[in-house]
């Protein structure tokens, strides 16, 4: 028994380390956009980007050695998780590529709102005014999910959770006093995270 725990608990290790590689090259290449649009930032942004980058590394790094050092909140069929996990992170970041196209050239990883941007409203945008915020949701639960443990879940959605709502009340405030009435009427028309619902 004690035999195929210790397997299980490799073959976990190492595709884990896998997907940790994968999500580390997806921040390698946003903070490749973040250096293209820091400068342009100015007061907009608040500081909001640094503050979300740290929080979302500190949860996610928190959420492994939660998951591999204290060895609490350890789930059963820690398999079906992980691959329940992956899938959900495969939407998730699906979701995100997806907005990338759907923003085009108005997607900036510092908050960077100039007079008579478009107000895009396609795709997912239709019904929600943050869909690459509920990607990055997505992702960091999948993370939780693949790592088996219900404690790293909570930590990685939670400090997510709050690093995004942080950030969506200094990009709102921008869009608002940038665009006006406009942006207004879509705030009232959409939700920001989840249609119908939040």
């Amino acid at each position: 028994m004690c035999g195929e725990e210790h397997a299980t608990s490799g073959w976990l290790v190492a595709l884990l380390a896998g997907v940790l590689a994968g999500v580390c090259l997806v921040y390698f290449i946003e903070f490749l956009l973040t250096a293209r649009t820091r400068s342009k930032a100015g007061k907009q942004d608040a500081g909001t980007l640094p503050l979300v980058v740290v929080m979302q590394f500190v949860a996610m790094s928190a959420a492994f050695i939660l998951a591999f050092s204290f060895r609490l909140g350890g789930v059963s069929y820690p398999r079906s998780w992980f691959w329940a996990g992956i899938g959900v992170m495969i939407g998730g970041s699906l979701l995100r590529r997806h907005c990338f196209r759907m923003l085009g050239s108005s997607f900036t990883a510092a908050v960077v709102v100039v007079q008579n941007q478009e107000i895009v409203e396609r795709g997912a945008y239709r019904w929600v005014r943050h869909p690459s915020y509920t990607g990055g949701l997505l992702i960091y639960t999948g993370m939780g999910l693949a790592l088996g443990n219900w404690m790293s879940l909570a930590e990685i959605v939670g400090v997510t959770w709050a690093s995004y709502l942080f950030r969506v009340r200094a990009e709102e405030t921008a869009l608002v006093e940038t665009l006006g009435e406009p942006y207004r009427d879509y705030m009232r028309r959409t939700k920001r995270f989840i249609p119908m619902v939040i």
